[in-house]
């Protein structure tokens, strides 16, 4: 872990899932013609100084490298264990950015505006975690400050407490913002709409060509 940062955020995205409900690499399945992975990469890069997505293996970052051309740093899970903590944990020791948004490979609607709205508030604050009225959080469409995230997450590791929820176990200065206040960035608050399923997949199909 470099104890200098050079940038102010990074964007790690997840990709290393085995994606068995959707019947094959979700990164690679194409919405309206482009990878789903691309869909996330493109909406993310113009809020972020560097994009870094974090894969499972070296077949996977094979498969990646010949859907992403742009220049992303393609890094691999140091574990073997696969859990989503494990993705984040190697994304936080890789990047340069001073804060950090942690994103999965599957949320083609990514709202800019509550994106930039986190990276507003984390100023300070160790992570800014969105949160739903029944109290489920969003720690995949988070902020982090990188370096406290990283101790964090390796903590949490160690301890073999493999829920990605676990990153936060260990941080101190926390803000949860409802999802209330960022139905006024992103009325439908798709910016958390994962594509799980085949059927997901359609779902996102028609939802871009009304849009």
């Amino acid at each position: 872990m470099k104890n200098a940062k050079s940038i102010n955020c990074s964007a790690i995205i997840l990709s290393g899932g085995k994606s068995s409900r959707f019947l094959m690499n979700k990164s690679k399945a194409k919405l309206l013609g482009k990878p789903l992975l691309s869909h996330v990469v493109d909406r993310i890069r113009p809020v972020v100084d560097e994009v870094i997505v974090v894969v499972a293996s070296e077949e996977q970052k094979r498969e990646i490298e010949k859907i992403l051309h742009d220049p992303i740093r393609l890094v691999i899970d140091e574990y073997s264990v696969r859990s989503p903590i494990v993705g984040a944990l190697t994304g936080f020791k890789y990047a340069l950015g001073k804060y950090s948004i942690l994103l999965p490979n599957d949320t083609p609607f990514i709202s800019i505006k509550v994106i930039s709205l986190l990276l507003q508030l984390v100023v300070g604050l160790e992570a800014v975690i969105p949160i739903w009225p029944n109290n489920y959080i969003e720690p995949l469409q988070a902020v982090y400050e990188t370096e406290a995230a990283y101790k964090s997450a390796l903590k949490a590791f160690e301890e073999k407490k493999y829920r990605v929820n676990n990153i936060m176990i260990n941080l101190t200065k926390l803000l949860y913002v409802s999802t209330t206040i960022l139905e006024r960035f992103n009325f439908t608050l798709n910016t958390f709409v994962n594509i799980n399923t085949p059927q997901d997949m359609k779902e996102a199909k028609n939802k871009l060509h009304k849009s």
